[in-house]
Order: C-alpha cells, then sequence, then structure tokens
C-alpha cells in the first residue's frame, strides 16, 4: 500500500518531470521560429541576389551583341541605361 507521504513525493516528482518537459519544449520551439525566422530572410536575400543576376546578364548580353556588331553608340546607350538602372 502508498503512504500519503510517497503519493504526494510521486506526484511532486511527475509535476516536475512535465515542468522540466515543457520548458525544454518550449525552449526548442523558440529556437525553431528564430531558425525559420533566419532562412526566410536568407530566402529573401538569395531571391534579390538571383534578381540581379539575371538584371546583370540582361546587361551583359545587350553589351556583348553591339560590341560584336561593332556598334559604338548602341554600346554607350546601353551603358547609360545600366547604369540609371542603378
Amino acid at each position: 500500500m502508498t503512504r500519503p507521504l510517497d503519493a504526494a513525493g510521486s506526484l511532486r516528482a511527475r509535476a516536475d518531470l512535465a515542468r522540466d518537459r515543457y520548458r525544454r519544449v518550449r525552449r526548442h520551439h523558440v529556437g525553431l521560429r528564430a531558425r525559420i525566422t533566419a532562412l526566410e530572410a536568407e530566402v529573401q536575400e538569395n531571391r534579390q541576389l538571383n534578381r540581379r543576376i539575371a538584371e546583370l546578364t540582361d546587361v551583359v548580353a545587350e553589351l556583348l551583341l553591339p560590341v560584336a556588331d561593332r556598334d559604338d553608340d548602341r554600346v554607350r546607350e546601353a551603358l547609360a541605361e545600366y547604369r540609371q538602372r542603378l
């Protein structure tokens, strides 16, 4: 038979265990939220970098065609347009 003091001690021990478990889960969730926020920021930065790379690729293509055709006026115009975008 369980004595009343043992039952109270057991209940207290279970409550402590549950409290510790709750704290660990809570810390884990906070850590995950912070990690997700950081990853979302990195994804956004990558999107911006990819857009910038695409723009630069377009500019290079615009410059290479007139240069290959020896069209100096078109080269100057393409460079001026690029500088305006900056």
